[in-house]
């Protein structure tokens, strides 16, 4: 029996796999699909205290190797999907969920963090620290002294189990700099990685997305390689209680097979969940389970962490 549950802290979850933040995740519509779906869980999009409409479109774009998107942070609100997430904890107790989150300023993350841990939710938070796609507003986490103060902060006040999304590092220090800064806090886990921020696509003379003359954060095939430093470096910085998901141009069953083997806990499908739909975890479950027998493996845990380098 081979089996994909997996774990992130002190909760467990039947599948390994779940949707990324941005993706079948902003109406209740969408997230009950992947709820019923063979993911083992799902995240919100990320909410801002008051709903946003994001940019204009078109703001997402498939192409040949991923996707090209620029959405401004588009969701329902805070209140939305927070009260969604209390209605689950009552009919599907046995059950968890991820609620990501950011403010539009230092102040509004942490007015939506209060409001959350003075509420009933039990699951996890997912502080994203890492959009490259609201023009004017800079990814948080490339600014490693902002990064630190708002996490003092936050965990001067915050009790619930929280990780944060991070942008892709692209230099060994970087990776050596944000480890030791989030190694000083009680992180649940972080997710490496957001799109490569500020990609071109051409098609023809043009652009194919409208926001910022055609900038937008890229997916897809094209990051996973970038996804996966990003795992492997984190996962050899880390203390052992902060756990990775792993997110980053997740196709194939051997995707998700590579991502833990780099050392995520958790795999999150963006651009190809988009193109298929949830039919997607199946598919991927199956190719991964099917590896799994292959080598021998009948837990995650056989093969989580265990790349092999050359002599």
């Amino acid at each position: 029996m081979v089996s994909t549950t997996a774990t992130i802290g002190a909760f467990t979850f039947e599948n390994v796999l779940m949707n990324a933040a941005g993706v079948y995740c902003m109406t209740r519509d969408e997230l009950t699909e992947v709820k019923d779906s063979k993911a083992g869980t799902f995240v919100t999009k990320t909410a801002t205290l008051e709903a946003r409409q994001g940019n204009p479109e078109p703001r997402y774009q498939n192409v040949p190797l991923g996707s090209i998107n620029s959405m401004g942070l588009p969701n329902q609100g805070l209140a939305y999907y927070l009260t969604y997430l209390l209605e689950l904890q009552e009919s599907e107790p046995e059950r968890t969920f991820f609620l990501s989150l950011v403010g539009m300023s230092p102040d509004e993350t942490h007015e939506i963090l209060r409001k959350v841990e003075s509420s009933n939710f039990n699951g996890l938070v997912e502080l994203n620290l890492s959009c490259p796609n609201v023009p004017g507003k800079p990814q948080i986490a490339y600014d490693f002294e902002m990064t630190e103060q708002i996490l003092t902060e936050v965990f001067s006040y915050f009790t619930k189990p929280l990780g944060i999304k991070l942008p892709p590092y692209f230099d060994i220090v970087h990776f050596d700099q944000a480890a030791k800064i989030f190694n000083q806090f009680p992180l649940s886990f972080v997710n490496c990685v957001n799109s490569i921020g500020n990609g071109l696509y051409i098609d023809d003379e043009s652009v194919v997305i409208k926001p910022k003359n055609g900038f937008g954060g890229i997916g897809g095939e094209y990051i996973k390689p970038t996804a996966l430093a990003n795992v492997h470096a984190f996962y050899q910085r880390l203390k052992p209680e902060i756990q990775i998901i792993g997110t980053g141009g997740v196709l194939t069953g051997r995707d998700v097979f590579e991502h833990i083997l780099c050392g995520a806990s958790m795999v999150q499908v963006g651009t190809q969940l988009h193109k298929e739909g949830v039919a997607v975890f199946e598919r991927l479950t199956e190719e991964l389970k099917a590896i799994m027998v292959e080598k021998g493996y009948t837990r995650l845990e056989d093969f989580r962490g265990q790349l092999r380098y050359l002599d």
